[in-house]
């Protein structure tokens, strides 16, 4: 779980003005359910959307997002993560592959959390900002996500990640402006789904 607490490069929850907005989230929190949903909420609420606002500069670490009070969901979500580690919540990435529009190609990552939280375990948030069609909670135990998967070709990936993925990373430290970064959003590619489980013709 040390690794889930960790301040690195892009999560660096022990910069100073990241330690005191966790503490300040903190203050009077009587629980870690408590303390996570202000986190989350601060960063979903208080964080605007790089794209939805097109806002200027593009943030990736966790005290950029938090300066500049701005950044793509995979920023948003390094700032989440290194709130709730300040406060000593083990908290990693996960990440969607989805429909960059309504249906089919492109297709995109989308970059959420996982919060541990004692009284339910692992516990996925996703904090990218609601807008009309968009609403995502901290309901636990339900997960309240805000997108669902319902193209063949999107994914939920299973794994918890105390890292950002490099490609995430590259995206975003190599493009100066969000519209850049839109132009060359990550992506995995995957095999298509199939339900029946018989080979493909």
């Amino acid at each position: 779980m040390k690794r889930y607490l960790d301040s690195s490069e892009y999560i660096d929850w022990n910069h100073p003005l990241v330690l005191a907005k966790a503490a300040e989230l903190a203050e009077g929190g009587l629980s870690d359910d408590a303390i996570a949903k202000r986190c989350f909420e601060f960063v979903r609420d208080s964080i605007k959307h790089s794209w939805d606002y097109r806002m200027n500069p593009v943030t990736c670490k966790a005290s950029e997002v938090l300066i500049h009070g701005t950044g793509y969901c995979y920023a948003k979500s390094h700032l989440l993560a290194a709130l709730l580690r300040a406060n000593a919540i083990p908290a990693g990435l996960c990440y969607q592959r989805l429909t960059v529009e309504t249906d089919g190609p492109p297709y995109c990552l989308h970059g959420l959390n996982a919060v541990y939280l004692k009284q339910h375990g692992w516990y996925r948030i996703d904090a990218r900002g609601n807008k009309p069609g968009v609403v995502a909670e901290f309901s636990p135990p339900v997960e309240n996500m805000a997108f669902q998967i319902v193209d063949i070709a999107e994914r939920d990936f299973p794994e918890i990640w105390a890292e950002p993925l490099p490609l995430v990373i590259t995206i975003l430290t190599g493009n100066k402006t969000v519209e850049l970064v839109f132009d060359h959003l990550p992506d995995i590619e995957v095999m298509p789904f199939n339900p029946s489980g018989k080979p493909e013709d």
